[in-house]
């Protein structure tokens, strides 16, 4: 049987216009839920106070429950795989699919980035402001908006069909993805039957700008680690022994920069990539949407694209050392640094690892010793664009905003999306979300585009109003 004949006839023109009604009617009230959640801190590291995310699940929680269509509304925590402890609290919500109908289980994640500094936001990071036509504040792009179009579509969709439609649902909005999603894998395993759907929609991605939808079918994965450099037992003066002696910042700079070619691209034998099409990009838009300097040029090679979404990089994220304040005249014994390399999509990730330290291994200089650890892996992903599910999501993009939708690939990484590959591998995955070029997600003075917002709601709302006229999936 073909997909055409498995399908029901498409939703009818009422019934969508009755959705956009919907979405219109509901957005004062949809953008005043959001605003509540994003003055809850949900900072899930360690070092943060994790009351404010257990108050975040909370809300979310209660939102979930005020929806009225969930046969079960929980808050549940997961162990951390080779530890004793739990993970920060995720809200689970089900309701069971009827007469044939697809389950759609919809991600997003009530934690937040730290704010950093606040002499660095033009209004308080946890404080939702309103300038122009963006909404201001940490969550509210990432991921907020995405759980707040999760809970707005299906309002939207009991106002337009009402509460006995036939759709099965799985809401899960993750409270520590920002943290690593340590606990997912156990969450998934000891969920499972709660959370198997036949289509996973992930609202945590972005779109090419703020009048063109996207749907990500491209991820890098993520190593990241410790990198500990050490040539002393202890400091030495610099002045008595400097030019004999080497110290570990000069070891840590010489290695550092073994890991990349004169023009920025990575150095590391191993790493794989692909130099495949992509959209048109400029170097102006590139230097408009990253605030990158006039006279400094970007790095790679390729396409500026295929630079961002189909090879590798690495960055040093932190430095262990004493500081300029601090200095004094001495030989550092030992620097620490933190690494973050990012995997094209076609490698795994503990390959990837392997080849970054035999390399820095290999390339130590001055007989330096080195210690790598506090290791973190996150697998690459590519979308299965053949399916249903995304042709539908396409379908709806399109409606919504009027314009085609752009696949594109993500340089960030959204590891645990290989979880869900390997533990449902059945269903169809979709990556969504409400973020544009400018939202500015992790730095200061994060954003969302309100007409990107609705757009991204109205997509959604109409992905599960024909999703739930499907049968024979």
């Amino acid at each position: 049987m073909t997909d055409s004949e498995q399908t029901l006839p498409a939703s009818t023109p009422d019934l969508e216009a009755a959705l956009r009604v919907a979405v219109e009617n509901g957005l004062p009230a949809t953008l005043a839920d959001l605003g509540r959640l994003v003055r809850i801190p949900s900072v899930s590291w360690a070092a943060f106070d994790s009351t404010h995310v257990a108050a975040s699940a909370q809300a979310v929680a209660d939102l979930a429950l005020g929806t009225g269509v969930f046969d079960s509304v929980e808050i549940k925590q997961a162990q951390i795989p080779g530890t004793q402890e739990l993970g920060q609290p995720a809200v689970l919500a089900t309701r069971a699919a009827r007469n044939g109908r697809p389950t759609v289980l919809l991600y997003a994640h009530h934690d937040v980035q730290p704010p950093g500094s606040d002499d660095e936001w033009e209004s308080p990071a946890f404080e939702p402001t309103v300038r122009g036509d963006r909404l201001y504040g940490r969550g509210a792009a990432d991921d907020k908006a995405g759980v707040m179009v999760h809970i707005a579509s299906i309002r939207a969709l009991v106002e337009a069909a009402g509460p006995d439609f036939e759709l099965g649902l799985a809401l899960f909005i993750e409270g520590e993805e920002e943290f690593g999603s340590r606990s997912f894998a156990t969450f998934l395993e000891e969920n499972r039957e709660a959370l198997r759907a036949d289509a996973i929609v992930v609202a945590d991605s972005g779109n090419w700008d703020t009048t063109t939808p996207a749907l990500t079918i491209g991820l890098r994965g993520n190593v990241t680690f410790r990198l500990g450099i050490r040539t002393l037992d202890h400091a030495s003066h610099s002045g008595m022994f400097g030019g004999a002696v080497p110290d570990a910042m000069l070891a840590a700079v010489r290695l550092l920069a073994s890991l990349h070619n004169d023009d920025g691209s990575v150095a590391v034998a191993g790493l794989t990539g692909s130099l495949a099409g992509t959209p048109d990009y400029s170097e102006e838009q590139l230097r408009a949407e990253t605030g990158l300097l006039d006279g400094v040029s970007p790095i790679g090679r390729g396409s500026i694209l295929s630079r961002i979404w189909s090879q590798p990089a690495i960055t040093v994220t932190g430095i262990d050392a004493p500081s300029v304040a601090n200095a004094s005249n001495t030989l550092s014994p030992s620097v620490s640094v933190r690494i973050s390399a990012r995997i094209a999509p076609g490698q795994a990730a503990d390959d990837a690892f392997s080849a970054i330290e035999e390399h820095l291994r290999q390339n130590a200089p001055f007989g330096a010793r080195i210690e790598i650890d506090d290791v973190d892996t996150g697998e690459p992903f590519l979308v299965d664009t053949s399916g249903w599910a995304v042709a539908e999501a396409r379908r709806a993009m399109q409606d919504a905003w009027g314009r085609e939708p752009v696949d594109i690939g993500v340089g960030g990484s959204i590891p645990f999306i290989a979880d869900l590959v390997r533990v449902f591998p059945e269903a169809q995955i979709l990556v969504t979300g409400v973020e544009d070029p400018d939202s500015r997600a992790h730095s200061p003075n994060e954003s969302l585009h309100l007409g990107v917002f609705k757009r991204a709601l109205l997509s959604e709302a109409l992905l599960l109003s024909r999703l739930n006229e499907r049968t024979g999936h």
